[in-house]
């Protein structure tokens, strides 16, 4: 039986985010824009996107005088990516 996709996850970029978090303790936006290879103001949305559902946690500081935005995983965020990748599975098996 199919089971429906997780909306949030099916985008790529979204997607390509929460993989990177699954394997740090957390990631500056830097990081993230490099890694996606994304504009700064489509990372922007889709993390907002992210922190909203609950599935990422945003945090904003200054590194000197430089803005810095770090983003780390939430539980939910982790939960809702395994049965992501648990409900693709179906429909490639």
């Amino acid at each position: 039986m199919f089971k429906p996709l997780d909306p949030l996850l099916h985008s790529q970029l979204r997607l390509a985010v929460m993989s990177l978090l699954l394997g740090v303790e957390e990631a500056e936006f830097t990081f993230l824009k490099e890694k996606t290879e994304s504009t700064a103001g489509n990372l922007s949305v889709q993390l907002d996107k992210l922190e909203k559902a609950g599935y990422i946690k945003i945090e904003k500081s200054f590194k000197g005088k430089r803005p810095l935005t770090t983003c780390k995983i939430q539980q939910k965020g982790v939960k809702a990516f395994e049965d992501y990748v648990d409900n693709l599975k179906n429909y490639i098996e």
